[in-house]
C-alpha cells in the first residue's frame, strides 16, 4: 500500500516528521514495452481516455496505479461476457 505523502510520522512514527513512499512513473515508451503495444498506440489510449497519466513539463508520464487501473478494465469485460 501506497503511504499518504503528507504523513506526518517518520519511519519510527515520531511525529513531525515527513516521510514519503514514490510512486513508479513509467515513460510512453516503457510502458509500450511492458504491453507488447507500440508508442503510438499508448498516446492513442492516453488521447482517449482510456489510459491515464500524468505531465510534468512536457514530459508524459504513466503511473504504476495507471497502469494498474487501465489493465483491471481489460480484464472487467472479460468476466462480463464469461458469466454470459
Amino acid at each position: 500500500m501506497i503511504s499518504d505523502p503528507t504523513s506526518r510520522t517518520g519511519p519510527d512514527n515520531q511525529p513531525g516528521e515527513r516521510r514519503w513512499c514514490p510512486v513508479q512513473a513509467y515513460t510512453v515508451e516503457q510502458v509500450a514495452e511492458i504491453l507488447n503495444i507500440g508508442r503510438d498506440k499508448v498516446y492513442f489510449l492516453i488521447r482517449t481516455g482510456q489510459l491515464r497519466s500524468i505531465k510534468i513539463g512536457k514530459l508524459r508520464r504513466i503511473t504504476d496505479r495507471h497502469l494498474a487501473e487501465f489493465v483491471t478494465s481489460l480484464e472487467e469485460p472479460s468476466l462480463e461476457e464469461a458469466k454470459r
